[in-house]
């Protein structure tokens, strides 16, 4: 099984929606769809991908503004087929919920609040192209940000949680800069230094690179 990865930055955030799919078998999952519905139907058809599930890392509108309409529009393409939208965490949900506000106030459309068919917590595991990928609830960033992790491809796509030299924002009245650090510490870099990651904004790296050139990291 060969799992390809395309990445679409959406909207005026350019944050990187991911399109994970089987080449073979054109099997697969989008995940964090934030907006630019058309833009990402039409790599989707490009890429010939069957879409099974909508995964979503947590709540904020550029990871999770269009994940309503891009359901619909791919319910409507393919009857009878479920398409469910999976996560993030429960604790998320007033972010879901507040979508169309936030975006209203940025001056953004299209942008739509979100009642995903399962909320998903630490310890599940959802598949994405048909392999397994665990979940790791990792808050700071926002109270219900999980993460994804294919532990045997050593890959994990990691939403707004790590960034190449970066990490999360935790300035808004609910993030938790501690919180984000331990989940990070205690969490991530334990999977080890060789897995690689895909984020939500910029380019991915790999864990070891991250704990030993992220500012940001030294001294966990």
């Amino acid at each position: 099984m060969t799992l390809t990865i395309t990445q679409i930055p959406v909207t005026a955030f350019q944050q990187n929606c991911a399109i994970l799919h089987d080449r073979e078998t054109g099997r697969g999952a989008i995940i964090d769809p934030g907006g630019d519905v058309p833009r990402l139907l039409v790599a989707i058809g490009k890429l010939g991908v069957t879409i099974e599930a909508i995964l979503l890392t947590h709540g904020h509108l550029d990871h999770a503004g269009g994940a309503s309409e891009l359901a619909r529009a791919l319910r409507a393409a393919t009857p009878g087929q479920e398409i469910p939208i999976l996560g993030p965490d429960a604790r998320d949900r007033f972010l879901l919920e507040g979508i169309a506000r936030q975006a209203a106030a940025f001056g953004l459309e299209g942008l739509d609040n979100v009642t995903p068919e399962r909320f998903l917590a630490e310890g599940e595991e959802v598949a994405i192209a048909g392999r397994p990928f665990s979940v790791l609830h990792c808050p700071g960033h926002t109270p219900g940000h999980i993460v994804f992790v294919d532990q045997a491809a050593r890959f994990a796509v990691l939403g707004d949680v790590l960034f190449r030299g970066s990490i999360g924002r935790t300035d808004f009245p609910y993030g938790d800069h501690q919180q984000l650090l331990a989940a990070i510490s205690g969490k991530l870099l334990p999977l080890g230094d060789d897995i690689r990651f895909i984020c939500g904004h910029g380019p991915g790296s790999s864990l070891g690179v991250e704990r030993r050139e992220n500012p940001f990291l030294q001294g966990l």
